[in-house]
């Protein structure tokens, strides 16, 4: 769970944008312009005990199931705060980093992404204090934030994180090419 607010983000230009699931392919159109497949590795962040914190896990399972390379966080294998920073550790330096994570915001911003070129700060909104991660990062607004996070996380209706999780995956596999490979 990263950041709650897009009105309390930092970072170091604040270029973080609001879109909706249709401008998910010109974030990854320009990502692809800038870099090949095989340099980048996406950090898909999350837990598969949280409906609303499944979100990075769901992402990177549909990634994987689209044939991207370098996907670190998945149902069978989820990168949540317990092994967060070891997984950082296991990206080799020379990789691009999309780091991909559900937050809570504003309640008008529920179901809209949170993309920029600089990296998110996961579990901020619940709390804990780990790393920034990602060159670039798309954080999606699955609930509307609250007085108690977890419980928001819990109550965070499946359907929404999955079609949202789909949302980024079919993004990111249209842009790339990869999109007709798993078309039957």
């Amino acid at each position: 769970m990263s950041f709650q607010d897009p009105h309390s983000i930092r970072g170091k230009g604040g270029n973080r944008k609001k879109i909706v699931a249709d401008g998910l392919s010109d974030f990854f159109v320009d990502i692809h312009s800038r870099h090949r497949l095989d340099q980048i590795t996406f950090l898909c962040i999350g837990t598969d005990r949280s409906t609303g914190d499944a979100l990075g896990p769901l992402t990177g399972s549909e990634l994987v199931t689209y044939g991207f390379p370098n996907v670190i966080g998945t149902l069978s294998s989820p990168c949540d705060a317990s092994c967060l920073i070891e997984s950082i550790a296991k990206i080799p330096g020379d990789q691009i980093v999309v780091a991909i994570d559900a937050c809570l915001g504003q309640p008008l911003s529920v179901g809209s992404f949170l993309v920029s070129d600089e990296p998110l700060f996961p579990a901020q909104s619940v709390g804990h204090a780990l790393p920034a991660v990602g060159h670039y990062s798309i954080a999606a607004v699955v609930n509307a934030a609250g007085p108690r996070p977890y419980s928001t996380l819990q109550m965070t209706s499946l359907y929404h994180v999955m079609t949202m999780a789909r949302h980024i995956a079919s993004a990111a596999a249209d842009v790339f090419g990869l999109a007709e490979k798993t078309k039957i």
